[in-house]
């Protein structure tokens, strides 16, 4: 990870905004002084007043009012009204601050420190974003979980809830799979799966269900074993997109509470990239909040060429 020059004593605030929390971090003059966690503050997942609670609690942990700079990853930012929106609701906890946002699969690269290459995010939603080196961007997926999210925590919930229903329509008793997940969900019967679904719509719980479909298979459930390799197989297929699109051939960074927790899932996704040609994805080794000053230090550099590119 790039160091920010000490000399110039800015202080910096790195937010990652995710699915389930928003981790922030601030370093002052190159130093990390403050490491907060709060609630979710995305949008997406929870609602406005929600997330402008957690954000203002976050940022007076972290004295926000000081901030020079704030750098911040959060899922579906997809136009520059996205992120005008979510900076909006940041600037008031960080009244002097340069605020710049980022989509957080952005995050996973630098918090790397690389540059160049793709990040994969296979937490409770699922996306892939890469850079070449001419700097030209591409991704895959994103969409959220009614339009795709495949190979995400909410996709494996969901399929676990899928499968232990065809289960029940066969009249076939509880299996492995089935018994994990009625337990993980409080209920006795696979029928009251369907009720218990659709009443309980929060992305986060059914992603936290997902824990059922990885211990199954450890178990040595064949079906959820099927389950996870077609899971690696859609994270591939996004992770290819982006790789012919950009005609990069590497790395690929993993982020995302599965993708750094769950090996058999990065397996399967390498074993489907390897019949690309491509390489094996890697899970990230440090909190993704880290590459916000990775990618304060880049910024700062092409900041500081003249727009002629003459030094």
């Amino acid at each position: 990870m790039n160091s920010i020059p000490a000399s110039q004593e800015r202080i910096i605030v790195g937010l990652d905004i995710g699915g389930s929390k928003t981790h922030g971090v601030r370093v002052d003059g190159g130093r990390v002084t403050r490491d907060e966690v709060a609630g979710s503050a995305n949008v997406q997942n929870v609602d406005k007043s929600t997330a402008s609670r957690n954000l203002e609690g976050l940022m007076s942990a972290l004295g926000g009012v000081e901030a020079d700079e704030v750098y911040v990853g959060a899922g579906g930012i997809d136009t520059e009204q996205d992120a005008a929106n979510l900076r909006k609701l940041i600037s008031p906890y960080a009244p002097r601050a340069k605020v710049e946002i980022v989509h957080d699969t952005r995050l996973i690269l630098a918090a790397a420190g690389q540059d160049v290459g793709m990040a994969l995010i296979a937490g409770t939603g699922s996306a892939v974003w890469g850079i070449n080196h001419a700097g030209e961007e591409a991704r895959s997926g994103g969409w959220g979980y009614l339009l795709g999210d495949e190979g995400s925590g909410y996709w494996f919930g969901r399929e676990a809830v899928r499968h232990s229903l065809r289960q029940n329509d066969l009249g076939l008793p509880p299996d492995e799979l089935t018994r994990l997940l009625l337990f993980e969900c409080g209920l006795e019967h696979a029928a009251e799966l369907i009720s218990h679904f659709h009443t309980n719509h929060d992305r986060r719980y059914w992603a936290q269900r997902s824990g059922a479909v990885f211990e199954a298979a450890g178990r040595g459930h064949v079906l959820s074993q099927a389950i996870i390799r077609e899971g690696g197989w859609h994270l591939a297929d996004q992770v290819v997109q982006v790789a012919r699109r950009l005609a990069l051939i590497g790395p690929v960074v993993v982020g995302g509470g599965l993708g750094v927790h769950q090996p058999a899932l990065v397996e399967a996704l390498n074993v489907h990239l390897a019949g690309e040609g491509l390489p094996a994805a890697r899970p990230l080794a440090v909190e993704p909040v880290f590459g916000a000053f990775h990618l304060a230090g880049a910024l700062l550099a092409a900041d500081a060429v003249p727009a002629t590119g003459v030094p």
